[in-house]
């Protein structure tokens, strides 16, 4: 006999005969058994003051780990974090505010620590594509606030070689409402039409 693997529908197919006390047992088990589950629960019921926290803990974590304590690096787990939200929730002042953490993050520990990683530098200009991207679909205030963020992480992006600051000038131009980022100031203003 051959066995299957359990698939969706037939754990869907389980829960339907679940009472409503059993339920609520079943996820009192879940929330009980990970920090993750509770994490995810308090984003998707806004439990808690600040949702995002677990979510920059761990992208903090991960792409600014103490040295001293010989902690790696890992892309990977800090976009899990982000991921993770946006199963959660998934708002888009959530999305791009972890984005943007993330990018204050990583260009951060990398001028701090002097890091010379090409792949942790090409997650970072990625992202800051992502983050730029999020924050453009933000009602004014908050497109500015963190516009204003990522234009920070531009000019740091300068000290870490590997084009990626120029690669950042790139994309905040392409993205920032009418081509103009804020502190693009850098380069000369464009000659006016008559």
């Amino acid at each position: 006999m051959k066995k299957t693997t359990p698939s969706w529908s037939d754990l869907k197919a389980k829960l339907a005969d679940i009472d409503r006390a059993g339920l609520i047992g079943l996820v009192q088990d879940l929330y009980a058994s990970s920090k993750d589950n509770q994490a995810f629960l308090h984003a998707r019921f806004g439990l808690g003051g600040d949702v995002l926290k677990p979510y920059k803990a761990t992208i903090d974590r991960w792409l600014w780990p103490d040295v001293f304590k010989n902690q790696d690096t890992s892309v990977a787990k800090a976009k899990k974090a982000i991921a993770d939200y946006k199963k959660a929730i998934g708002q888009p002042e959530g999305l791009a505010e972890l984005a943007v953490f993330f990018c204050e993050r990583a260009v951060g520990f990398s001028n701090d620590v002097g890091l010379q990683d090409e792949g942790y530098f090409d997650a970072l200009v990625r992202m800051f594509d992502q983050a730029c991207k999020a924050a453009c679909g933000l009602p004014d205030g908050q497109r500015r606030e963190r516009l204003a963020r990522l234009d920070a992480v531009r000019r740091l992006g300068h000290n870490l070689g590997y084009g990626v600051g120029d690669d950042m000038d790139d994309l905040l131009a392409a993205h920032a409402p009418d081509g103009a980022a804020p502190g693009a100031d850098d380069a000369p203003p464009a000659p006016r039409a008559i």
